[in-house]
């Protein structure tokens, strides 16, 4: 056996007993992500099966989205695979964590507080699965921004929307237009529901039109965007790049268009949507992680009636329903007037931290985007050589890799808890690492 195979007890006669064996391997850390496996015909040798059973074998985990095939350089564990992994991510003591993506917690609404005035209803089997003032609350708010809301649902978070409506639509093998860089959880779960992707580039103003009209063209039946607060860029749509977008949809009706507007109200830029007029399946996620807090797993989906009857049945079936304990604390945040100042005070710091890092960026040539939300990106030469360049002198940074598609190398800054004096020494320390490189950063 190879020492991969021996050392991770890779076995088995069957497709299922090898896949069975790998995944446990991952799951017990054995295998960490990014690791490559042997190759079909060499662990088909040192089995005794066949190349058709290995290779069925790692289809089956590929389709799970626990590997990733890259043609002549092998398998290998995927980066984010859908099983609880020992991989874990410690920032030693006292460094800065910029990496982390959270909202400032002080900027965040007292949950202690709001839970103390709770009347704390017993929510029974067969009783209405979305509490009625939560969605008209939410309906106000999205009917201000232009978007539909004459069918609305509740699900556990973004990203529970985004997955059950990608699941009422689409189908292992189909093809989702994504946005490039793109948020990592999104890339895996794709993955994981063996759906394809097609990378979109952006720049600070969102997707780009022909970027998109590419990606539609080569087969994409959906298309997922992020109007604000794009994670790790920053992008948010304009007029005038919405209006573009749209013209683009309106040459591929049917195409399912899925806007996940996680950052709400304290991304710093009004909310726009791609949705009016969309001729096809819609779904749009309000999110209230970033606006009052990471455990509150709770979002809005507002759709045309067809997607959101499909997610809200899925939903009755499996969980049933979000938790009416925190509906309530939704609403009852979303009610006091106390949080409204709250958010609006966050979007003001979170804008101007950004904005501070930029310019002490710009002043060493280094350029950066970062137009809304929590985040700043940062193109670099190399990516590894600067985190661990930037952890030596007291920063913990994200490096690109794992957000990249096509796009090129860069580190994602999470500025949301830097105050703005810190950012002339953070962006000194960062041309410090990229001129260390011998380059200059600019390209």
């Amino acid at each position: 056996m190879t020492d991969l195979a021996q050392r991770y007890h890779i076995a088995g006669s069957t497709a299922g007993a090898i896949a069975a064996s790998i995944e446990t391997a991952v799951r017990a850390g054995g295998l960490q992500p990014g690791d490559r496996l042997p190759t079909v015909r060499g662990l088909a040798g040192e089995l005794g099966v066949s190349p058709v059973t290995v290779a069925a074998a790692y289809r089956r985990l590929t389709d799970r989205g626990l590997l990733s095939a890259a043609g002549r350089r092998g398998t290998s564990v995927c980066a984010g695979p859908p099983l609880p992994t020992t991989a874990t991510t410690v920032v030693p003591a006292g460094v800065r964590d910029l990496a982390n993506g959270n909202p400032d917690p002080a900027l965040l609404p007292d949950l202690r507080a709001a839970l103390r005035r709770l009347s704390l209803p017993r929510q029974m089997y067969g009783d209405e699965a979305n509490r009625p003032d939560l969605l008209e609350l939410a309906a106000a708010e999205l009917r201000a921004d232009g978007i539909a809301t004459g069918a609305l649902a509740v699900t556990g978070g973004a990203m529970d929307g985004i997955e059950r409506t990608l699941q009422a639509h689409l189908r292992a093998g189909d093809r989702v237009a994504v946005e490039d860089p793109v948020y990592p959880a999104v890339r895996d779960l794709l993955g994981a529901l063996g759906i394809g992707l097609e990378p979109v580039a952006v720049d600070d103003r969102g997707p780009l039109p022909e970027e998109l009209a590419r990606a539609l063209a080569r087969g994409a039946t959906a298309c997922l965007v992020t109007p604000r607060a794009q994670n790790p860029t920053g992008a948010a749509l304009d007029r005038a790049r919405a209006a573009e977008l749209r013209a683009v949809l309106d040459g591929h009706p049917g195409v399912l268009l899925v806007e996940d507007d996680h950052g709400g109200s304290v991304s710093g830029v009004p909310a726009l949507t791609l949705t009016s007029g969309h001729d096809g399946p819609w779904a749009v996620l309000r999110s209230a992680a970033k606006t009052l807090g990471p455990d509150l797993r709770l979002a809005v989906l507002a759709g045309d009636p067809t997607t959101v009857a499909r997610v809200d049945g899925r939903q009755r079936l499996g969980t049933g329903w979000v938790s009416h304990l925190l509906q309530e604390a939704v609403v009852t945040l979303w009610r006091d007037p106390a949080t409204a100042r709250l958010l609006a005070r966050a979007a003001a710091a979170y804008t101007e931290r950004r904005e501070a890092l930029i310019a002490a960026l710009a002043t060493h040539g280094l350029r950066a985007q970062g137009r809304s939300g929590l985040n700043v990106w940062v193109p670099v030469p190399e990516e590894v050589g600067t985190v661990q360049g930037l952890l030596a002198r007291g920063w913990a940074v994200r490096g690109g890799e794992r957000y990249r598609i096509r796009s090129g190398p860069a580190i994602r800054v999470t500025v949301a808890a830097l105050p703005p004096e810190e950012a002339p020494r953070l962006a000194a320390d960062v041309a410090g690492v990229v001129r260390g490189s011998g380059r200059t950063g600019t390209a």
